[in-house]
C-alpha cells in the first residue's frame, strides 16, 4: 500500500491509498499525534496501515470499498429481489447517509468499531430511532451477503453494533396525529368538492387507506352494489435516470394488504358523484382529458399521486392551523373504530396489518373510552364486594 509522511505547519502527516471509488484512487491524511520527528510519523504511518489493512484475516481479503460494494449490491440483489419503493428508499439511505460517511473505506477495514462510530453520530445529529434502525438495516443486510455468497469478508461487523438510544416509548396521538371531532370539522368544512383533495380526504377518513392505496385505486374495484371496494395494488414512485420521479401502480407489501373492505352509505354516494363528475369533464376536456380508470384524478383526468397529496395536506395543515397528514386520517379512524367497541382482529382486516398485534400495540393504549369503560366496570366490581 502507498503512502508517506510530511511536515505541514511544523506537525507531521501521514496519508497512504484508500481503495478507488468510481474507479478514482483515494487518500486518506492525518495528523501524525505524539510524533516529533519523520522517524516516528513513519512508524505511525506504518502502525495506522496495518490498522486499515486489519491483519489477523485468514485470508486475503478483497479491495473493493463499501460505496462500489454497494452499487454492486443494489443491482445484483436489491434491483432483482426488493419491490421499487424499497429499491428507492434503499438508495436514498445509501447516498444521503451511508456513503458520505463510509464509502471511501474498503470492505476489510469496516470493523464493529467504525460502524458503532457511524450509528453513535446518527443518534447524536437526532435523527429518529426509526431512521437510525432503516440505515442499520440496510449495512447489515449488504454486509451479510458481503460474507455469503459474494465472500468479500470473512465476517459480518455490523452484527456487533448496538443503537446507543432508550427503549422506544409507544406513539401518543400527538406524534400519530390523531384528530379530535373539531378538527375534523374543520377539515371538512375547508376541502371542497371542487379541491383535488376532496375524494382522498374522504376515502382516508372513512376507510384508513394509506395514500400509494388512495392514488392506486380504481372504478373497477368498487362494487356499489355490493358496497365495497378491494385493494390490490399502490401507486409508488420509480426514480428514473434524470432524477425525476415517475409513479407506477405496485404489488402490495404484504399478503394482509390485500384485502375487501366494506363501505359505508356516506362514501359510496359520494363516490357515486365523483363519478358523475369525471364523465362530465371527460365531455368538457374531450380530447384533452386524460382517460385512466383512477378514482382520484383532477378535473382534467390527470392521476393524483401521493407528492400531489402531500402538497394537499401540507397546504391545508397550514391554511387551518392543525397538525395534519394524510397518515393521520388511517391512524384517526383505527383509533374510533377501536374506542366504539370493533374488535381488533377487525380493525386489523380493514387496514391491513399482517398481525393483529400490530394494530393493538399501536392503538389500544391510546382508547381513553375504552379505559374508562374498564374504570367503570371496575367500579361496578367493588360495589358488589
Amino acid at each position: 500500500m502507498k503512502g508517506g509522511v510530511r511536515k505541514r505547519s511544523g506537525s507531521w502527516y501521514y496519508y497512504f491509498d484508500l481503495g478507488n471509488v468510481d474507479g478514482k484512487r483515494k487518500k486518506i491524511e492525518r495528523l501524525a499525534e505524539g510524533a516529533q520527528t519523520k522517524s516516528e510519523a513513519q512508524t505511525v504511518l506504518r502502525r495506522k496501515i496495518l490498522e486499515y489493512e486489519n491483519v489477523g484475516m485468514v485470508f486475503k481479503p478483497s479491495e473493493i470499498t463499501l460505496h462500489d460494494y454497494l452499487n454492486y449490491w443494489m443491482k445484483e440483489y436489491v434491483e432483482l429481489k426488493l419491490k421499487l419503493n424499497t429499491q428507492y428508499n434503499y438508495e436514498t439511505t445509501i447516498r444521503l447517509h451511508i456513503n458520505p460517511a463510509l464509502g471511501k473505506y474498503k470492505l476489510k477495514s469496516l470493523t464493529p468499531e467504525v460502524l458503532q462510530m457511524f450509528v453513535n453520530e446518527k443518534v447524536r445529529e437526532g435523527f429518529a430511532r426509526q431512521t437510525i434502525t432503516i440505515m442499520m438495516g440496510i449495512l447489515n443486510k449488504a454486509l451479510r451477503h458481503a460474507v455469503y455468497p459474494y465472500k468479500y469478508i470473512n465476517e459480518n461487523p455490523m452484527q456487533y453494533v448496538e443503537l446507543m438510544m432508550d427503549t422506544p416509548r409507544k406513539a401518543t396521538k400527538e406524534d400519530l396525529k390523531i384528530q379530535s371531532n373539531e378538527n375534523l370539522k374543520k377539515l371538512n368544512k375547508n376541502i371542497k368538492e371542487d379541491n383535488d383533495f376532496y375524494i382522498p380526504f374522504h376515502i382516508g377518513l372513512n376507510i384508513g387507506l394509506r395514500v400509494g392505496e388512495t392514488c392506486g385505486l380504481e372504478w373497477s374495484k368498487i362494487d356499489f352494489e355490493e358496497k365495497t371496494i378491494e385493494i390490490d395494488q399502490q401507486l409508488i414512485g420509480e426514480k428514473q435516470d434524470d432524477g425525476t420521479t415517475k409513479w407506477v401502480p405496485s404489488s402490495l407489501k404484504s399478503k394482509a394488504g390485500y384485502r375487501t373492505i366494506a363501505v359505508g352509505d356516506s362514501l359510496l354516494d359520494i363516490l357515486k358523484k365523483e363519478k358523475l363528475r369525471q364523465k362530465q369533464n371527460k365531455l368538457k376536456y374531450g380530447k384533452h382529458y386524460i382517460k385512466s380508470d383512477r378514482v382520484c384524478v383532477k378535473e382534467n383526468g390527470q392521476p393524483l399521486t401521493p407528492s400531489i397529496i402531500k402538497y394537499h395536506t401540507r397546504t391545508i395543515s397550514q391554511k387551518i392551523n392543525i397538525k395534519f397528514n394524510y397518515h393521520s386520517l388511517r391512524h384517526t379512524l383505527a383509533t374510533k373504530l377501536i374506542e366504539n367497541g370493533l374488535p381488533v382482529k377487525t380493525v386489523q382486516k380493514i387496514l391491513g396489518h399482517s398481525r393483529a398485534s400490530i394494530t393493538e400495540d399501536r392503538y389500544v393504549h391510546l382508547t381513553e373510552k375504552m379505559q374508562r369503560n374498564a374504570a367503570n366496570v371496575m367500579d361496578m366490581f367493588m360495589q358488589d364486594l
